[in-house]
């Protein structure tokens, strides 16, 4: 049987920390980083990775196009 696992990629020099991506994450998946990037702003990252599904709500709603998501086929033994 087959599960599938996402993972997304944020441009960080891109982001700015609009949050707009963890409202839309059903899984809870992403924060926002305690640290800055070059132009001051916190920058979203994946806190709990082992639970992306890959549903892409976050990359749909990003309003600076900066996440990418990937999904990934895992077999999963029963």
């Amino acid at each position: 049987m087959a599960k599938v696992r996402g993972a997304i990629v944020v441009d960080v020099e891109r982001c700015k920390g609009c949050e707009i991506c963890i409202d839309s994450c059903p899984t809870s998946v992403i924060r926002m980083s305690p640290t800055v990037n070059n132009k001051g702003y916190r920058y979203a990252y994946m806190e709990n990775p082992e639970n992306c599904t890959g549903c892409s709500n976050c990359a749909i709603v990003c309003p600076d196009g900066v996440i990418t998501v990937y999904r990934k086929k895992i077999e999963v033994e029963i």
